[in-house]
Parts: C-alpha cells; sequence; structure tokens
C-alpha cells in the first residue's frame, strides 16, 4: 500500500502546481485555492531547486513579511522564469519577480491594509473574464515602481499604479493584491486563469485526501494506538473521526479536558453530542484548579498561551500515568489545522502571529519524536467541514462556531497597568482631525491586542469611536482608513453603550474564577441570542472578549462583540449585525458591564481573537 500511495503522488506531482514559500500568512490558503480548481499543489521552500520546480506545471510565488531589499530576505535565481512554464508572483513574490527581471521596488508613500478598488487596464493574461472594477484584498508597505522590460500593467488601484502586470509572451505574471483571500471579489476568477495557463489536468479531490491520508495515518501509528485530545469543536471531532475510520475505534482514546475555562455547560453539552454519534471511549477531567492555579497573576497574552498548552500537556501525561497508558504503545492526537501552524510562524519565512496553545515548544519536540499525529494539520475549516461531511458526522457538529483551544483564556484579557502609545496627545489629534468631517468622536483604549498587517505580527492599542450613526458599510471603510493611516492601532471599535463617553481606565486583572464566570454568563446571552434570532449560520465565529477596562467611573469591566464572517480564519470580515438586532443585544449585556463595544475591523489588520 504505501508504494502504491507513492507511485500516486508521484504521478500527480508531474500534474501539479508548486507554491515557493516566502513567509507569507496565506500561502496554504494559495493551496486551498488551487485545490478547488482540483489541481493537486505543493508548497516548498525557496531552496528548492530549479531542476525540481521545472518539472511543475506552474509555479506561484507567495506574499511574506521581508522586503526584497531587506538583509537575509529570502531570494530566488533569475533563471526560474526562462524555465518556459508560467510563474505567478503575488505580493512579495511580485516585488521579486520586478526586481530580478529589472524592474524598481521601493517603500510606499501609503501602505495598503485591507480593500481597495481594483480596475482592469488591459484585457488577456490573467484578466478574462474579471470585472471591470472590483474590490482586491492588500497588504503591504512595499510597492513597485517600474515594470521590467516586457511587461504591461493590467490593473491599478487608486494608490497603487502597478496593482498587476504581466508579460504574456513568457506567461509571467504578477500581482501586488491577495487574489488567494476570500475578500478579493475576482480572485477566484483570476486564480482560475493561471491554472488555465499551466495547463494542468484536474486529479485532487477530497475523496482522494481521505483515502491518502488515511494511508499514512496507518504506516504513522503502526501498531500503536492514539491518546486524542477533543474539545466537542470540529476540527478535534473530525480529527477523531478520522483517526477511528483508519484505525478503528478500539485504538482512538478520547479525552476532554475541563480547563475552568469553557463555556457554560460545555463539558456536558460535548460529551452528550460525542456519545450522540457514538463516541464512547471518552475520558473526562476536571482540570480547573490546576488551570486556575498556573495562570494566577498572568498578563502577558503569550505566556498564558504557553501555559494554558503545557498544562493540556501536563494533564494529559497525569492521565495517562493513571490509566497506566504506555508511552512506547501510544501518541498523542489533535485537531491542528493549519491557521494553528502558519499563526506561529508554522513554516520558515513567517512572522509568528501569535503562539497556539498546540504549538507550544514541548508539542514541536513531540512532533519531531514522531509521538504526536495531526490528521488534519494541512486543511482549512472549510475543508475539515467538507471531510466531516463525508465522514458522515451531523451538521449540528460540523457546524459549530469554532471555539478556540485555550478557551475563555484568550478571551479574557488581563493587565497590571494601562498602555498608551507614544505621543498619544498628538495621535488623538490626528484621529479627531480624520473623523470630523464624519462627526464621530475617539478615544485610544489603554491596552494592547494582537494584529496582522502585511504579514506581520503587530500588538497595539484598538481605537473606540462614537457619535453619529453610520452605516456598518461606511464604517468598515472610516476603520480601514484609520488603520491604514495610523500605524498605532490594528483595530477599531464602535461604542454601543453607554450613550456618552467621558472617560476610560484600565483595572488591573488576571484570570479569576469571577472575570471567568462573568464572561461564560454574557457569552451564553450572546450566543443564545443569536441562536433565537436565527442569525447564527450566517456568523463564522463570535468571540465575546471581556476587556478590564471601567467606562465612566463605573466599577464594572467592559465586554467588546467580535462577529465574524469568514471561511478559513486566514482573512474575515466583521459581521454587519442588523442595528435593531445589535440594540436589542446591547440591552441584554449592558446590565452586566461599564461599556459595550462593537469590533468593526477585518481580518487583517486585526485577528479574530482579540488575544
Amino acid at each position: 500500500m504505501k508504494e502504491h500511495t507513492e507511485r500516486q503522488r508521484a504521478l500527480l506531482k508531474k500534474e501539479a502546481i508548486a507554491i515557493v514559500d516566502f513567509g507569507s500568512q496565506y500561502v496554504h490558503l494559495i493551496a486551498n485555492r488551487i485545490r478547488r480548481q482540483g489541481v493537486y499543489a505543493e508548497i516548498m521552500l525557496p531552496t528548492v531547486s530549479l531542476e525540481r520546480l521545472k518539472k511543475y506545471k506552474g509555479v506561484i510565488l507567495s506574499g511574506g513579511p521581508n522586503s526584497v531589499y531587506q538583509r537575509g530576505a529570502p531570494q530566488m535565481s533569475k533563471r526560474l522564469f526562462a524555465l518556459g512554464i508560467p510563474v505567478l508572483g503575488i505580493c512579495y513574490g511580485h516585488h521579486l519577480m520586478m526586481k530580478l527581471l529589472g524592474g524598481k521596488v521601493r517603500s510606499a508613500e501609503i501602505k495598503e491594509y485591507g480593500l481597495a478598488k481594483l480596475t482592469v487596464q488591459r484585457r488577456g493574461g490573467l484578466f478574462e473574464n474579471v470585472k471591470k472594477t472590483s474590490q482586491a484584498w492588500m497588504s503591504h508597505g512595499d510597492e513597485v515602481s517600474a515594470l521590467p522590460k516586457g511587461f504591461d500593467v493590467f490593473a491599478k488601484t487608486e494608490d497603487c499604479p502597478f496593482a498587476a502586470t504581466g508579460d504574456t509572451k513568457r506567461n509571467l505574471y504578477s500581482i501586488q493584491f491577495h487574489a488567494e483571500v476570500a475578500h478579493t471579489e475576482e480572485g477566484m476568477q483570476i486564480i482560475k486563469n493561471f491554472v488555465a495557463k499551466c495547463d494542468v489536468k484536474k486529479s485532487w479531490n477530497m475523496e482522494r485526501f481521505l483515502q491518502e491520508k488515511m494511508d499514512e495515518v496507518k504506516q504513522q501509528i503502526g501498531d500503536r494506538n492514539v491518546f486524542m485530545l477533543v474539545s466537542g469543536g470540529v476540527d478535534s471531532t473530525v480529527a477523531h473521526a478520522l483517526l477511528t475510520k483508519a484505525l478503528g475505534p478500539k485504538r482512538v482514546y478520547g479525552l476532554l479536558v475541563d480547563t475552568g475555562l469553557m463555556r457554560k455547560d460545555e463539558c456536558k453539552k460535548i460529551t452528550a453530542a460525542l456519545k450522540k454519534i457514538g463516541v464512547t471511549n471518552l475520558h473526562v477531567e476536571d482540570a480547573s484548579r490546576q488551570f486556575f492555579s498556573a495562570l494566577k497573576g498572568e498578563c502577558d497574552p503569550e505566556r498564558k498561551r504557553k501555559i494554558i498548552g503545557d498544562m493540556f500537556l501536563t494533564v494529559q501525561a497525569k492521565v495517562s500515568h493513571r490509566l497506566k497508558l504506555n508511552p512506547d504503545e501510544w501518541v498523542l492526537g489533535q485537531g491542528t489545522i493549519y491557521p494553528d501552524t502558519i499563526e506561529s510562524a508554522g513554516t520558515k519565512h513567517a512572522d509568528k502571529i501569535k503562539t497556539h496553545h498546540n504549538r507550544v515548544p514541548e508539542i514541536l519536540e513531540l512532533i519531531k519524536k514522531g509521538r504526536v499525529v495531526e490528521p488534519i494539520a494541512e486543511l482549512y475549516k472549510d475543508e475539515v467541514r467538507t471531510l466531516g461531511t463525508k465522514l458522515g458526522l451531523p451538521d449540528s457538529l460540523i457546524w459549530r462556531h469554532p471555539f478556540p483551544g485555550p478557551g475563555l483564556g484568550v478571551r479574557i484579557l488581563c493587565a497590571k497597568e494601562p498602555h498608551l502609545p507614544n505621543m498619544v496627545n498628538t495621535l488623538h489629534s490626528w484621529l479627531a482631525k480624520h473623523l470630523v468631517a464624519h462627526k464621530l468622536h475617539q478615544a485610544v483604549l489603554p491596552l494592547r491586542s494582537v494584529g496582522v498587517q502585511g504579514d506581520a505580527r503587530t500588538y497595539r492599542n484598538p481605537l473606540v469611536v462614537w457619535g453619529a450613526e453610520h452605516s456598518f458599510t461606511k464604517l468598515e471603510w472610516i476603520s480601514t482608513a484609520l488603520t491604514n493611516s495610523f500605524s498605532e492601532i490594528n483595530r477599531v471599535t464602535l461604542l454601543l453603550a453607554p450613550q456618552r463617553f467621558e472617560s476610560v481606565k484600565v483595572l488591573p486583572a488576571s484570570i479569576t474564577k469571577e472575570r471567568v464566570a462573568l464572561l461564560q454568563k454574557l457569552d451564553d446571552i450572546v450566543m443564545q441570542f443569536i441562536r433565537e434570532e436565527k442569525i447564527s449560520r450566517k456568523i463564522w465565529q463570535f468571540p465575546t472578549v471581556l476587556v478590564p477596562l471601567r467606562f465612566n467611573g463605573s466599577k464594572k469591566e467592559a465586554v467588546v462583540l467580535r462577529p465574524v464572517c469568514s471561511d478559513e480564519a486566514m482573512t474575515a470580515n466583521f459581521y454587519k449585525m442588523n442595528r435593531d438586532l445589535l440594540k436589542k443585544l446591547t440591552a441584554k449585556l449592558a446590565p452586566h458591564v461599564s461599556a459595550v463595544l462593537y469590533d468593526i475591523t477585518n481580518k487583517p489588520p486585526g485577528t479574530i481573537e482579540w488575544e
């Protein structure tokens, strides 16, 4: 069977597209989009040989966090463009292609992060059957300022005159925007056009992935068994189902750890749901005291994630010992999916956005030793759901809202003291000038949240705005303009309650049982509300975030509502909730908090979670 699978893959590689990874947060999203065309795609590092690349039907150069002129930035030989196969450069790949072939790249006067209006200047190349004007997703600080010989401009934006270029005679194309993200309206058509240029056979599908992954799991596990960490979420449930199908139910043992950081009554609900689909080989461990003790007094987001990740391993080891599971006969199973690895700098040139609890150093060491199995680590959420359907799982499990492994631990922000950017008064003056025309007021919130801009991590202050009531479409435009113009902020929130703003102060706080109980109550209100109003399926994920901020002298904390729409978690739009519904929800939450804020930031520049 092993030889047969390897022969299949060898044949596939001749009908495949190579993706060279320069550290883009979206590199596997490119592969995802190629796969949707039914074409196999393989990701490799810039050190790949030209001898290997020329065997592929086409090559895509990904984006990345570096500047092409930056010392130590990843490079490639310009002989790539003489191999006679189609090449597409995206963002950093666009810059690299232009530089290597004699064009010029410089730091952009206006850096674009978010939506931009793309105007097609010339048909042909990648722009057949593409609308004249459409929205495209930008995330860059550099720009092309001069084209190499033989290249023409195919599209531009208001701030980017060389948004898409190409040399159709040599089948070389480059784009500044990210065609692979869902926010680029014509992105799939552009990628489809590139695939057509590659003249590649369509031979990849989920059935093939499932069969090959089952073969791979059998080879990796051998005669060992799997001790599977389950959470009740779609990722761990699908991973558990795949492992069970490959190895049989007696060889997969589930462990559900009650961290004390879960939603209200979550353990009972998860246990019942898993039993319904036939999972009986399940152990539930109440480790809430250990988690609270380990997190006591900790405020740093990265250390919180590491503590939680380490504690999962500690609890798993204790349970393994108590159940007398020989470590030589068992491996750890996880429902890791690709966003977990790429945001934790899972590829060589990627920038760390945040460390996921399943990517702490101890887990990485176990992976190196071959003692971890992650059967869906190459997939995105939409693909995981497709796979879950193939495995026969019910919609009630497949379409659950994603919930982070660290649970409410990363939705409870902690602080020891206020943190504001340098020259905050000057920043307030600049912001006020930008917002006066929109009859909006603003304040920089005195704490930080994580974001992602230009494929790099940011840890900066959110902004709160209030005043005239604008449509969410207008607020989205304002939010994008503010985060593009002021590097000190990476999120914009809308003040829903109270009606007026007087002051905001930081409440020194870490994770406590009392704060968890408060967020459980707020989260339960939100989740019940969206179910009752039948908008749950319209929202991909709805983090409810507790922030240690006291508004207008209140002794209570504040809550941030962060509903988003997405397919794969690498990019997201904030959900534009009906205003009447939002007022009803705000009225339910307001008595429990000092303020209710609504996050009106897309990803990028803000991540889905605040930590």
